[in-house]
């Protein structure tokens, strides 16, 4: 069905992530018809999504309906499926059981982990992007430790609670610190038969530095407090092969074998297959990446009715670098497109380029530590958590997650208790078949006082 000239425009807007909602609330009060499709009827607030992983938080507290969030928007509507193509020449939006035609498409379908071409690698070794991936990360962690309970050999035991980190960006950095204050604190006096505090965390970066985006002398402080947490740093490293029972790295000091059954993937990005489709049919190609190379105006090769936004854009900075998936770009894209549609619409033709206006960047290390980039200040430490604290707080959509994330907060800071531990999902198999009996004797006095 196309779109009669008695019809306002309509704007199709396929993802519901930060861009994607982002250019929906944009045009509210716009004189158009939005309709925004994803396969999921939540908005994910990835930042905090390995806080999930870990236990601090629960998914229904960084999920929002959809639905709920735009249901005071008349205009937009929301449809649960999954896109299958796009012809970009009959404007329409193809699915497995329908289709919808557009008069303004923008595509924020956002993207998922690279493996470097050993996607084979995936089930060893999960990445941390949806909910499900980060259930199964907090699986495998807590899996891990009720098996080594059970574990009286000394070097099973030990590759039980040997954790590596692939990865040293923030994801990894955050998943890492999370890891040392369970093992830390949170566990401490759980067990009978094992110390937790003996676990070992190991973050594998290929590059000179962890968090290598920021400048050296602040990758340098952040190492410093990641190493005051025990955990290990292995930089110039690569992974070269995964198992259900070890990792193989190749560093310069040659090859090592690590002995784990529990490998978290937090390297390198590829975009959602969808990008490869649209630049296909718009006659441009993806970069290495996966991701669409888009006109000054976020636009795709010469339809200028047809945006890629956040994660699935390749939009180069005034350097000519590409802008980083990060939140605020993807904000900043779909806001900026909401506002050339309403601009093309009203016959106002504004050829003002998109320009990313950087408010600062910032990693969390664990508790009390965290680093921030705000401009040319540099900050590490006890003010940088506070900072990256309150602007992710700020960040949740809705006012209840708001405030139940605010509580779980001061709580698990005041008592480093974390409210969801529950193991879901079957137990990791590669764990329970390496359990033997439980040892006659607690191999460290571990019960409480």
């Amino acid at each position: 069905m196309q779109t009669s000239s008695t019809q306002k425009p309509h704007v199709v807007i396929i993802g519901g992530g930060f861009g994607g909602l982002a250019a929906a609330r944009q045009l509210r009060r716009a004189n158009l018809r939005v309709t925004l499709v994803d396969r999921n009827n939540y908005h994910l607030f990835q930042p905090l999504l390995y806080q999930v992983a870990t236990g601090g938080l629960s998914p229904s507290n960084i999920a929002s309906p959809l639905r709920y969030i735009l249901r005071k928007q008349a205009n937009c509507e929301v449809l649960l499926a999954e896109v299958v193509d796009i012809d970009v020449d009959r404007q329409s939006v193809l699915f497995s059981d329908g289709q919808l035609d557009y008069d303004f498409l923008i595509t924020a379908a956002g993207a998922t982990h690279s493996y470097f071409g050993r996607d084979e690698w995936e089930s060893n070794a999960p990445g941390l992007k949806t909910i499900e991936q980060a259930l199964d990360i907090r699986r495998r962690i807590y899996s891990a430790f009720e098996a080594a309970e059970r574990q009286s050999n000394p070097e099973l035991r030990k590759a039980l609670l040997t954790f590596v980190i692939v990865g040293g960006g923030p994801t990894g950095v955050e998943l890492s610190g999370a890891l040392a204050e369970i093992a830390r604190h949170t566990l401490k006096h759980d067990f009978r038969h094992i110390n937790p505090e003996d676990a070992r965390i190991i973050i594998v970066e290929a590059a000179e530095h962890v968090l290598a985006h920021y400048p050296p002398d602040l990758c340098e402080r952040a190492a410093e407090k990641i190493r005051s947490r025990g955990i290990e740093i292995l930089t110039h490293t690569k992974v070269t092969e995964v198992t259900d029972e070890h990792v193989k790295l190749s560093g310069t000091d040659g090859e090592t074998l690590l002995a784990t059954h529990t490998v978290l993937w937090a390297a390198g990005v590829q975009a959602n297959s969808l990008g490869k489709t649209i630049a296909g049919k718009c006659g441009v190609e993806v970069d290495r990446a996966g991701r669409v190379p888009v006109t000054q105006q976020l636009s795709v090769g010469s339809y200028e009715n047809v945006f890629v936004i956040g994660d699935l854009a390749n939009c180069p900075d005034a350097s000519g670098k590409p802008l980083p998936g990060l939140a605020p770009v993807a904000i900043q894209q779909g806001e900026y497109v909401a506002r050339l549609i309403e601009d093309k619409v009203s016959g106002r033709l504004s050829k003002k380029p998109f320009e990313y206006k950087d408010r600062g960047t910032m990693a969390t290390i664990g508790r009390s530590a965290a680093v921030a980039l705000v401009g040319t200040k540099k900050f590490c430490g006890f003010f940088a958590w506070t900072l990256w604290l309150a602007i992710h707080l700020f960040q949740i959509l809705l006012f209840e997650n708001r405030m139940l994330i605010l509580i779980q907060w001061i709580w698990g800071y005041l008592t480093y208790h974390r409210s969801s531990r529950i193991i879901t999902g079957g137990h990791q198999p590669a764990l329970t078949k390496q359990s033997g009996t439980v040892p006659k004797a607690p191999v460290t006095a571990n019960s409480p006082s």
